[in-house]
């Protein structure tokens, strides 16, 4: 099985001027991921899509192949992840390379770590037939959510059903963006990936930082100077 990583490291960002290279840490934000990459030998290729010749210098510092730039239309606030993967796999078929699975690591979850990697792996070669997604337990229950209206009173906020079920206990989980695992072949026919023959790879929260804010930034900056990453 031939398997490649694929880190999506645009220049535009509008919460925080060039996250994917923002010092963290001593390292660039996206040199985590790269590393965990490369670390997890689960990949034929390692590469980062960007539209920048200055992002594309340094993911090559650290390891990772660039060869083609982004295009300005998979680089627009309104691409999709999914079309940007579309844009890499049809350029490495145009060099005469195709994959079996393709790996999303988004930079903006540095705390993930080669193990990570390798154990979603291990769960999409034993069980998955379509894909692996990691996941982590909700930090607060969506029970204890609600529509609020324009004057804020507690009009259907929540119910006492609901408040039950809280109660009984159970755990949520989240989407925590760090991994997703996806079958090619598959991925060409369906693209909604939460199914039957998808399987979730269970983080911890500490290891599920994902940066979107300036807050998540200083948080992901104070575990990996603890070395705190939790556990698998």
């Amino acid at each position: 099985m031939s398997n490649i990583a694929i880190i999506p490291a645009r220049s535009g960002s509008k919460g925080i001027k060039d996250k994917n290279i923002k010092d963290l840490g001593g390292k660039p934000l996206m040199a985590y991921t790269i590393q965990a990459a490369l670390d997890s030998g689960c990949f034929d290729e390692v590469m980062v899509s960007t539209d920048s010749e200055k992002y594309a210098e340094i993911a090559k510092e650290y390891g990772a192949s660039v060869p083609f730039l982004r295009s300005e239309l998979t680089a627009s606030d309104t691409a999709s992840s999914w079309d940007m993967v579309d844009e890499v796999l049809n350029g490495y078929k145009k060099l005469g390379r195709e994959f079996d699975s393709f790996c999303l690591l988004q930079p903006t979850s540095p705390l993930r770590t080669a193990d990570d990697i390798k154990e979603a792996y291990k769960l999409y070669n034993d069980k998955a037939s379509f894909a692996v997604v990691s996941v982590c337990e909700a930090e607060h229950s969506p029970l204890w959510c609600g529509h609020l209206p324009e004057d804020h009173e507690f009009t259907d906020f929540i119910d006492q059903e609901s408040m039950k079920q809280r109660q009984a206990g159970g755990k949520f989980y989240r989407l925590n963006g760090a991994i997703y695992i996806v079958d090619i072949r598959k991925f060409g026919e369906d693209r909604f990936l939460y199914k039957k023959g998808s399987y979730a790879y269970v983080m911890s929260q500490d290891r599920s930082v994902d940066i979107d804010t300036d807050i998540d930034f200083k948080l992901a900056g104070l575990l990996i100077g603890s070395g705190d990453k939790g556990e698998a």
